[in-house]
């Protein structure tokens, strides 16, 4: 009777140890799902990140395309003005010329909106980032002043799209 004792108090000492500590199969078990799981969550993460990086790369490629569109759709009434000018039966000079400056006036004003800017050095000092001296000439000028622009340079918001053509003095002293 104590044999049975000792057995049954062993029996439920062992189902209360299995209860407490699994078996190294059902440990494995659940590493193995739990693997499974991260597996799942990384291949989707994985794909998300592809799908980002696609998205990504075309809104690029919109954007470089259709950079200018704002501005090109700006530039539309000045061409039309300037159709409309050509298609004038009889203009006189007069006509001519101010449909010309208010064809100007507009172009100016669309520059404006863009931050699109000349830049007309005349008499200011001069700086290879903006200008390109095309001749030294004598002047009672200060050195490197510009004298002459022969054409005007522009900048688009900081950078220069084309430099300045100019011709410098070379100083009362030189």
């Amino acid at each position: 009777m104590q044999e049975e004792f000792n057995h049954e108090r062993h029996m439920e000492a062992s189902q209360t140890q299995k209860e407490i500590m699994p078996s190294l199969e059902e440990l494995l078990k659940a590493a193995e799902l739990q693997a499974a799981e991260h597996h799942d969550a990384w291949l989707r993460a994985k794909a998300e990140t592809e799908n980002m990086r696609r998205r990504a790369t075309e809104d690029v490629d919109k954007a470089r395309r259709f950079a200018v569109e704002s501005f090109a759709g700006e530039l539309l009434a000045v061409k039309d003005s300037l159709e409309s000018a050509l298609a004038a039966e009889s203009p006189s000079v007069e006509n001519m010329k101010d449909g010309v400056e208010l064809t100007l006036k507009q172009l100016t004003a669309v520059f404006a909106r863009f931050s699109l800017v000349d830049v007309d050095p005349l008499g200011d000092k001069f700086d290879p980032h903006l200008h390109q001296a095309i001749q030294v000439v004598d002047s009672d000028r200060p050195a490197n002043t510009v004298v002459t622009v022969l054409q005007k340079g522009y900048r688009l918001h900081e950078r220069t799209l084309r430099p300045a053509l100019v011709m410098v003095s070379k100083g009362p002293d030189a």
